[in-house]
This record gives structure tokens, C-alpha cells and sequence, in this order.
């Protein structure tokens, strides 16, 4: 069946950096587009980053860009998500998501907590 693993999260002090890991399994990593997205308490669940298919177009919320960037590996069927700067505005719980057309998956998440 269909696996998303995302790895990387854990408490790091406002400014520090995180490289967030997605593990893709049971489905053709490279014909889906990734997104990630966050959720804090709380609060809805938003898109931070999507990368396209062949990792050659990728698109940011305005509450990462300049600090984070999305990336694939589709060799290694995984998806990055480099976090620099961060803010303790970041802290949520963080998901990867793969879709295709109306096929939609999602990891379990990995929190992310900054401290001030």
C-alpha cells in the first residue's frame, strides 16, 4: 500500500534550521506532485512548498519564501523540505502530500517546534 514517511522534525531555537525527509512507497514517486503542508494548533492546515514532478518547478507560500525550499529525489522516491530561519511561528505539525489527478495521500506528520 501507499506509504508517506515524513522524518526530520524536533525542537530547534528560532533562527536554527531543519531538513524535513518524505519516504515515498507503493506508488510511482516521480509522476506525483509533493506539497507539504503545516498545521498548528489550533488552526487549519496550510500549504507551505509544492514541487512538480520532475522537481524542475517548485512554488512557496509567502510564509516561507527566501527561508524554505522544497526539493525531490526521485531516485530515491523522497522529498526534502529545507527550513532555515526559523521562526516560532513555525512551530506545527508538518505533513507531506503526494497527488495525482484525484489521487491524494498523506503522511502522518513530524512536528516542528522553534523556541524564542
Amino acid at each position: 500500500q501507499v506509504q508517506l514517511v515524513e522524518s526530520g522534525g524536533g525542537l530547534v531555537q528560532s533562527g536554527g534550521s531543519l531538513r524535513l525527509s518524505c519516504a515515498a512507497s507503493g506508488l510511482p514517486f516521480s509522476l506525483y506532485v509533493m506539497r507539504w503542508y503545516r498545521q498548528a494548533a489550533g488552526k487549519e492546515r496550510e500549504l507551505v512548498a509544492s514541487i512538480s514532478k520532475s522537481g524542475d518547478s517548485t512554488q512557496y507560500q509567502d510564509s516561507g519564501k527566501g527561508r524554505f525550499f522544497i526539493s525531490r529525489d526521485n531516485g530515491k522516491n523522497t522529498a526534502y523540505l529545507q527550513m532555515n530561519s526559523l521562526k516560532p511561528e513555525d512551530t506545527a505539525n508538518y505533513y507531506c502530500n503526494a497527488q495525482l489527478l484525484t489521487l491524494n495521500y498523506w503522511g502522518q506528520g513530524t512536528q516542528v517546534t522553534v523556541s524564542s
